[in-house]
């Protein structure tokens, strides 16, 4: 199984041309031409026969006469031999030769020899007959049965039939592949969090039928993923609506002499119940309805490092040339402010952006830096998992921020790689196509 083709058009290539070719081969060889060739040797045995027992009889006296009508020799010429001359690129040219010299010896007597003399140029048998009743070589032309006669024309034309084949294989595999390219086309937009629209339903029967199973799925699946980002916003706005009535009401009976401390912590943490449930909703918010827009990735970073300063968080930038390119920019935003969020909670020093351009695989580089603990030993890829932390002992957060900077990068058809950063610290490493 290791040594089969991978490709669909490669098996079928190897089953209806490949094999297919070499039974009809090996069927037409067996049972034509070997039976045909084998009743021309015994037809010409059966001449050599009645030959040899002619000339058994013939008198000393016509001997001569013989001879000079006929090419005998006492001595085999030296270039005769015992088989004939084989070909590795004519094969069938040398199974011919050898079928007809085995099928011959078989069918003449012990005392009458064989030769062949000739390769590629004019080609004799040489027989060893009785001339008055004494052994003499006699040269006779080979029979049409021992050389290519018609089998040249026929592999020829089973070699045109075969490519023949192989074209219209193509042809079919080419309209068998175009609905499968689709089909794993809009699965890759699933995985990223895309929409992948209504497959075309036109193909064979047994595509047709994935792709009517494929779009019910896709259906119920967008219809799944609406129904949770509704019942996320339903939750949030419920929730939501007491809290903004709690804060009114403590702004309204605070009193500022007392209670001062009470009313900030609670304030504090109306502010992270808050903070949660946007993070819920950016997690339930895939993004993919918001259009692409070509615009300047490192004008982007560049404003949230502006608004980060704001709050006393310093970026150092290390901005590379970037040419525009698509991207949802709001979607892009949350992206990179939630890994800057992470840089500033767990890295608090050494807070850096690098942003360049890889030319030769057409692809933007983003990184954000920090000098904090690290990774901590934990796995990179777990960290990405839905509330998973980075860090223990952090009073807000709920996990999620990893999994929409994912969710996002796929998002564009790009990744998140996480790892320890040279010096200590770590870094989050975003690749996305130009």
């Amino acid at each position: 199984m290791r040594l089969a083709p991978r490709s669909l058009f490669a098996r079928n290539i190897l089953l209806l041309v490949a094999i297919s070719q070499v039974c009809a081969l090996s069927v037409l060889l067996h049972f034509i031409q070997t039976p045909r060739i084998e009743r021309a040797a015994a037809t010409f045995a059966s001449y050599i026969r009645t030959l040899d027992s002619v000339l058994r009889v013939t008198p000393r006296e016509d001997a001569d006469t013989i001879t000079r009508n006929l090419d005998i020799r006492t001595d085999l010429p030296a270039d005769a031999t015992n088989i004939a001359p084989e070909s590795s690129l004519r094969f069938y040219r040398t199974y011919q030769r050898k079928t007809f010299m085995d099928a011959l010896r078989r069918d003449l007597p012990d005392d009458i020899l064989v030769r062949w003399q000739g390769k590629d140029g004019p080609q004799r048998l040489w027989i060893r007959a009785h001339v008055s009743n004494e052994p003499r070589w006699i040269a006779l032309a080979v029979p049409d049965a021992a050389h290519d006669d018609g089998l040249v024309t026929t592999l020829w034309l089973s070699l045109g039939l075969g490519v023949l084949a192989i074209a219209t294989a193509y042809v079919i595999q080419r309209h068998l592949n175009r609905p499968l390219e689709h089909l794993a086309h809009a699965a890759r937009q699933i995985s990223s969090g895309g929409e992948p629209g209504v497959l075309p339903t036109d193909g064979p029967t047994e595509i047709a039928q994935v792709s009517v199973a494929f779009n019910r799925m896709s259906a119920a699946l967008a219809e799944a993923d609406a129904t949770r980002a509704l019942m996320l916003a339903d939750i949030s706005h419920d929730i939501r609506t007491p809290m903004t009535k709690l804060r009114l009401a403590m702004t309204m009976s605070s009193v500022p002499s007392t209670g001062a401390a009470f009313a900030s912590s609670a304030e504090g943490y109306l502010d992270t119940i808050d903070t949660i449930l946007q993070q819920f909703m950016d997690y339930a918010g895939s993004g993919a309805k918001e259009a692409p827009v070509v615009s300047d990735i490192n004008a982007l970073v560049a404003n949230l490092a502006v608004d980060f300063a704001g709050l006393g968080h310093e970026f150092a930038l290390s901005l590379g040339k970037i040419e525009p390119f698509p991207f949802r920019p709001i979607s892009m935003m949350r992206m990179l402010m939630n890994l800057m969020q992470n840089a500033v909670l767990y890295g608090v020093t050494g807070l850096e952006v690098k942003t360049w351009t890889d030319e030769n695989a057409r692809r933007v580089c983003i990184v954000i830096a920090d000098r904090g603990k690290g990774l901590g030993g934990q796995d990179p890829e777990a960290l990405k998992q839905p509330f998973k932390r980075r860090g223990e002992g952090q009073p807000k957060g709920t996990g999620l921020g990893l999994a929409i900077v994912e969710r996002i990068a796929k998002l564009h058809g790009g990744t998140l790689e996480l790892r320890a950063r040279a010096g200590g610290g770590a870094e989050s490493r975003i690749v996305l196509p130009l």
